[in-house]
């Protein structure tokens, strides 16, 4: 019987045997359960004294595993790069004019009607606006729903009292479009207003005047007047020299802040009333219903923010796995050259210790052998050498095993040790 918790010795030297398993390794139940861990790409030191050609090899680990530290950090650079892209102004053509049917036959039943139409798309460089309406959009380019919030027409509420404002708004469009149209009845030319609520990303805020003498900019999204701010701290130094979080106002800061001391923490929160949604675009239109088809044909340039085209093949990159699965292939390779390797290692040693001592080697593999033995078949308690003196047998439980023992049921159909 086993009391308490045994733990195996480790022998001094153990051989190994020819198949390169370890023949003096304890073998226990839980040491079968144990999920075997993935071989790894080092070579031990072991190796390396064998075979000199591996200090190539360890350098060669050494230099991927600096290219591997660099090509993580460019991911981490390219990912926070596609969550907050760059973006470059380009010039978004916005068409504006009508068509009108009925408006001189009065034979036939239809009523006169008239149709506006505002399209619009990024211009390529260096091609004229006339040529691009006629061109196919780029699919890469943003289209119109994705470039303005919302377009409200308003048209002249003496001839249309009742529905004279007309809202178009973007989250209204179930898939991006490339503009809308508007058709209304009617024979009489009269002028539209058009407002554009461009969509900029990020969002963009008209600065109050006091905060526009201050930086010298009209219009600019939160972070860029936060860091312009920082940036008009440090060129005059008005950072607090025994607590940096805190800057000192001057003149022009004390007008926007109302402070003269501040802390810079609280820019963002103090800036928030100086701030507004910036002022829509507004054109006007003049609805024709004479002449030719379209009429009143117009079309106005507006600055947009477009993120870059590249964004897009450096997503392609992030989310391509063909490379890393065949890096993968590569590195199991690796490890099972490097297994195969420590394999023959280890039957090299075997044999180079039966050849150097045949006698002591034979004998201490027979007494690891021995050991292994009994820790399979749970006797590594046990002494020999107590068990040879009477004092061992005079141990309290030594008379209930006797007893136990020959009154046991038969086994087998034989009779116990008991019976005569």
């Amino acid at each position: 019987m086993l009391s308490g918790k045994r733990v195996p010795q480790k022998p001094p030297a153990r051989p190994v045997g020819p198949t390169g398993n370890n023949i003096m390794s304890p073998i226990t139940p839980g040491s079968r359960r144990k999920k075997q861990k993935p071989q790894e790409k080092l070579l031990s030191g072991k190796v390396a004294k064998i075979l000199p050609e591996s200090a190539l090899y360890t350098q060669l680990l050494e230099f991927e595993s600096r290219v591997d530290a660099a090509l993580t950090r460019k991911k981490v650079d390219i990912q926070v790069a596609l969550k907050n892209p760059p973006c470059v102004q380009k010039t978004f053509c916005v068409y504006v004019f009508n068509t009108f049917d009925n408006q001189t036959q009065r034979a036939n039943a239809d009523p006169p009607t008239w149709t506006l139409k505002i399209l619009g798309r990024i211009l390529e460089d260096g091609i004229d606006p006339e040529q691009a309406a006629l061109m196919k959009p780029n699919p890469m380019y943003p289209k119109f729903s994705n470039c303005f919030k919302r377009v409200t027409i308003t048209l002249d509420k003496r001839l249309y009292p009742e529905n004279h404002t007309i809202l178009w708004e973007n989250s209204r469009s179930a898939a991006p479009v490339e503009g809308f149209e508007v058709k209304r009845k009617g024979d009489k030319e009269f002028v539209v207003n058009i407002q554009f609520d461009v969509n900029y990303t990020p969002e963009k805020f008209k600065l109050s005047p006091a905060l526009t003498e201050l930086l010298g900019i009209e219009a600019e999204n939160r972070s860029r007047i936060i860091a312009a701010i920082w940036h008009y701290v440090k060129a005059r130094k008005l950072q607090n020299a025994y607590d940096p979080t805190f800057f000192n106002c001057d003149a022009q800061l004390q007008k926007v802040f109302g402070e003269e001391t501040m802390k810079f923490t609280m820019v963002s929160e103090k800036i928030s009333h100086h701030l507004s949604p910036p002022p829509p675009i507004e054109v006007q239109h003049q609805i024709k219903l004479s002449g030719g088809i379209p009429a009143g044909n117009a079309c106005y340039d507006i600055l947009v923010d477009v993120p870059l085209q590249i964004q897009r093949e450096l997503s392609m990159l992030l989310a391509s796995t063909e490379k890393s699965k065949e890096i993968e292939a590569c590195d199991e390779g690796i490890r099972a050259a490097i297994k195969k390797i420590h394999e023959h290692r280890k039957r090299r040693a075997f044999f180079l210790g039966f050849s150097q001592s045949p006698v002591e080697f034979i004998n201490a593999l027979i007494e690891s052998q021995s050991r292994d033995l009994k820790h399979v078949s749970g006797e590594a308690s046990r002494n020999a050498e107590t068990e040879r003196h009477s004092d061992f047998f005079n141990q309290p439980w030594v008379e209930d095993a006797v007893i136990r023992y020959l009154t046991r049921k038969p086994a087998n159909g034989h009779d116990g040790p008991g019976s005569t």
